[in-house]
């Protein structure tokens, strides 16, 4: 189930990361966590790795924050927060959170709302109190 939750978090997050890249194309911390959060899923890099990965990623929002992004603030979030499920996967609904806010910032409510909607669809069911602990 840890697995699957990751790969869940992984994609949301990975939805959001054209929206951080374009305002910030030569950072590429959000993007590497989420490879290594994958990395972790088949067993080719260490939690500890990815913990960093993540401090990473949330060091990259620090710096669109700075720019007064959020969208790209919010996309950054979700990939460490993905990436972080490695260590507990509980950090899986804020991965796919931060990654609806984030195309919400960018294309509206219901950018966000087929965000959530697209998340619901393509997390397996028995996984949806994890991905979802306060329902839909």
């Amino acid at each position: 189930m840890h697995h699957a939750i990751a790969r869940w978090a992984a994609a949301s997050a990975e939805r959001a990361l054209p929206i951080f890249e374009e305002l910030r194309p030569r950072d590429d911390r959000p993007r590497a966590a989420i490879a290594a959060l994958r990395a972790w899923e088949r067993g080719e890099l260490p939690m500890t790795a990815c913990r960093n990965a993540a401090f990473a990623a949330h060091a990259a929002a620090r710096d669109a924050n700075d720019a007064g992004a959020m969208a790209a603030v919010a996309a950054a979030r979700a990939a460490g927060q993905a990436v972080a499920v490695a260590h507990m996967f509980n950090h899986a609904p804020h991965a796919a959170t931060y990654a609806a806010k984030a195309l919400g910032l960018h294309g509206g409510e219901g950018a966000r709302d087929a965000e959530r909607v697209w998340q619901w669809q393509n997390l397996a069911p028995e996984l949806r109190s994890m991905g979802f602990p306060k329902g839909m």
